[in-house]
């Protein structure tokens, strides 16, 4: 099982995070985004340009990208220039948002749009990256014979990763998606939205097998799980401004090292490939919980097949 690490919302600490984390071995990093949200956030593409030129093999993952807030030609050309400027390392998370109204009042966006622009986004952005002129004539994007210049470094482009967890999203995972990647989902969950997810890709003509499967989760670790258990509660519970005592067991990682391995065991039976470990705390505290992880949990999940 691959192991991706998100990095803090302290801009300033990116780069650094990152070259820990490609010198512990984790196989890749990833940065979140909102324009606006409850708390601090950055944006996910320049973040990981910071991250991108403070390492060298690591891979890269937006996490995801709010693709409905871009002009598709724009959200086109920042990924291209991104796995340009890591050397064909991007993978492009993206989801649909609209759990933050506000902020597609302030990008001008209808939210009852977001999952229409997030299609015709993807369908562009195919377009682009294969490479020549692109007649492009769609209900919220235009390309007048154009063609993206450089290309991408990757052959058709980043791999997309689709989020969400809606009937629609596993459509769209089937018709575009390289992973699909849920958050807040238990192990049963994955297992059943994959083989939706597959079916879809089948429907759409594509080979189901090609559509891997991924998990985000939120989480902690700690030699005390009921510390770990009251952090990772606390600090979901901030972020989206909500009490998660009752999901925590179903979907948050959290407990001793060998607790949070052996859930980790559980996404991988169900058919996730790669888990993204976004770790709660800040400062000093968060850096004690991903060299826990680092040390006593990433070995065990990365001999997990």
């Amino acid at each position: 099982m691959r192991a991706v690490l998100t990095l803090s919302f302290d801009q300033r600490a990116v780069a650094t995070e990152a070259r820990h984390a490609e010198d512990a071995g984790y196989d890749g990093v990833a940065v979140g985004e909102h324009l606006f949200f409850h708390g601090p956030h950055p944006n996910g593409f320049i973040a990981l340009a910071a991250a991108a030129g403070a390492t060298s093999r690591i891979r890269l993952l937006s996490s995801l990208t709010v693709l409905p807030l871009y002009p598709a030609a724009i959200a086109a050309k920042l990924a291209t220039t991104l796995d340009q400027v890591s050397g064909g390392r991007f993978d492009m998370g993206v989801g649909v948002g609209g759990e933050y109204p506000p902020e597609f009042v302030a990008a001008g966006v209808d939210v009852t749009d977001r999952g229409a622009r997030t299609d015709e986004a993807l369908e562009l952005l195919a377009a682009l990256w294969n490479g020549g002129p692109v007649e492009f004539d769609g209900r919220f994007a235009r390309v007048p014979g154009l063609q993206l210049a450089p290309g991408p470094v990757q052959p058709g482009g980043p791999p997309i990763w689709l989020g969400g967890r809606s009937p629609a999203a596993v459509t769209r995972a089937g018709r575009f998606g390289d992973v699909w990647m849920p958050y807040m989902y238990s192990p049963e969950q994955v297992a059943s939205s994959l083989a939706e997810v597959r079916a879809a890709a089948e429907q759409a003509g594509r080979d189901p097998a090609a559509v891997r499967g991924a998990i985000f989760c939120w989480g902690g670790v700690d030699p005390d799980p009921a510390r770990s258990r009251q952090e990772v509660v606390d600090g979901v519970g901030a972020v989206y401004q909500q009490d998660f005592d009752r999901l925590a067991d179903r979907y948050l990682l959290h407990g001793d090292p060998d607790r949070v391995a052996a859930r980790a065991r559980e996404y991988a039976d169900a058919g996730a490939e790669t888990l993204i470990f976004s770790p709660v705390g800040e400062g000093g505290r968060r850096q004690e919980i991903v060299d826990l992880f680092t040390r006593s949990v990433l070995p065990q999940i990365q001999r997990l097949p």
